[in-house]
């Protein structure tokens, strides 16, 4: 057993803890095009056996071995990996040569399904290029790159930082591309606009990010974008990203929105008196308006009409202009008084017959509660009004004649309570 468990640690060469993350193979680090990669072979390691990552001779042995990976795009051609910027550790006995070199692998991983591919770097002290020619498409190529151990008195391979980066026709990505465009130029204010974004070699896109004037507003996880807050001018613009690996933002601007708007009030809120009669007093540029409900409203076509609403009415000035239409609101209460009767008559005569507080169905959540001289509660009612009111009645029958006590709870905003006394007249 303590064999089989020397022989894995050979096999595997324990890390240290200052390895690359992509010192192995199935954890090769991803290139995108174009774009500068700083790396390091600098603690990595060689993981060799039969078949293993690093069991391979195309042009050199492995020693400290780092891993990288592309794909082709959908048309495949040409690619180019350069290899910048060099610098050497220099340790006693270290070498200062690099190699490299392109594979492709049937089974990911695995040396015995290596092909080389392309030239092959051994032995450079200075920046390189691997090169393949006339790659297929939508294909995966790995690229090994390890530290050699030539040279007089050297006894451990070369480490060094570089930088990488991968271009050419097999590679190159086709530049994506973002085009917003509104449900309109022109819109009346208020009304629902419609932004929408049309995206071109685009894929794996992230949420979309919209701005109104430079300003973030939302983001959505679909293309579309709906608001009803812009003003004359405003420019509705967005910004996504395209691509998981290496992501390009991409960004657009729809043209300004021409918002036409125009002025209406339908004028301060009232108080009236039962009977009484309010002139409302709206104002607007539009040619065409009117008054709404029309109900105890004298003219509704003219701006300063006569209402007599027997109850509390909020009317609507709505008006047209240039094919916008606009509404405004006012509201005209009516002072509806609670009257409290201080005596009735439960006699059956039809007459005063009940306890009927005037105005109280103003209140539809107000709570009644009836007391006699001793403080006994007799009677109580939740939404009180003239069909729940008191009929001089308890649940041991008709009351005696004599004083009882009221609390009534509007339950409003103001929560008023009044309280009083009730003669029973028999």
């Amino acid at each position: 057993m303590k064999g089989v468990i020397l022989l894995l640690m050979l096999i595997l060469h324990v890390k240290s803890f200052a390895q690359p993350a992509y010192n192995d193979c199935n954890s090769a680090l991803e290139l995108c095009p174009n774009k500068l990669f700083p790396l390091t072979n600098s603690g990595a390691n060689k993981t060799f056996c039969p078949g293993c990552e690093d069991d391979f001779s195309f042009c050199f042995s492995a020693n400290n071995t780092i891993w990288l990976t592309f794909t082709t795009n959908n048309v495949g051609g040409d690619v180019q990996v350069d290899f910048s910027s060099l610098n050497f550790e220099t340790n006693p006995a270290q070498g200062d040569q690099l190699e490299a070199t392109i594979l492709e692998a049937s089974i990911p991983c695995n040396s015995a399904s290596y092909t080389a591919i392309g030239n092959c770097v051994s032995n450079s002290t200075s920046p390189f290029s691997l090169i393949a020619l006339a790659l297929p498409a939508n294909t995966t190529y790995y690229i090994v790159l390890s530290g050699s151990t030539n040279g007089v008195g050297v006894t451990s391979p070369a480490a060094a930082d570089f930088d990488v980066s991968i271009s050419g026709p097999g590679i190159n990505r086709s530049i994506p591309i973002v085009n917003v465009f509104g449900s309109a130029i022109n819109i009346c204010k208020n009304v629902v606009f419609t932004a929408t974004a049309q995206l071109t070699d685009c894929p794996d896109t992230t949420d979309f990010k919209w701005f109104i004037n430079g300003i973030l507003t939302a983001e959505t996880t679909g293309p579309i974008f709906q608001t009803t807050n812009l003003s004359d001018g405003d420019i509705v613009s967005v910004e996504t990203s395209c691509y998981i690996l290496c992501p390009e933002i991409v960004t657009d601007s729809a043209t300004p929105v021409l918002v036409y708007d125009f002025p209406i009030d339908a004028g301060p809120d009232q108080l009236i008196q039962p009977g009484e009669t309010a002139q409302l007093n709206g104002t607007t540029s539009a040619p065409i308006y009117s008054w709404s409900p029309s109900f105890s409203v004298n003219n509704v076509l003219i701006l300063d009409p006569f209402v007599t609403p027997a109850v509390t009415t909020t009317y609507t000035l709505t008006a047209t202009e240039n094919g916008c239409t606009k509404q405004d609101f006012v509201t005209v209460t009516v002072d509806l008084q609670l009257i409290f009767p201080t005596t009735f008559s439960p006699n059956d005569d039809g007459t005063n017959d009940k306890w009927e507080i005037s105005g109280i169905e103003k209140y539809p959540n107000c709570f009644v509660r009836i007391y006699n001289r001793w403080g006994q509660e007799i009677f109580q009612s939740t939404s009180y009004s003239k069909a729940k009111a008191w009929d001089g009645t308890s649940n041991s029958g008709k009351l005696s004649e004599g004083v009882y006590f009221y609390i009534v709870d509007l339950r409003d905003t103001e929560k008023r309570q009044f309280k009083g006394s009730i003669t029973l007249i028999r």
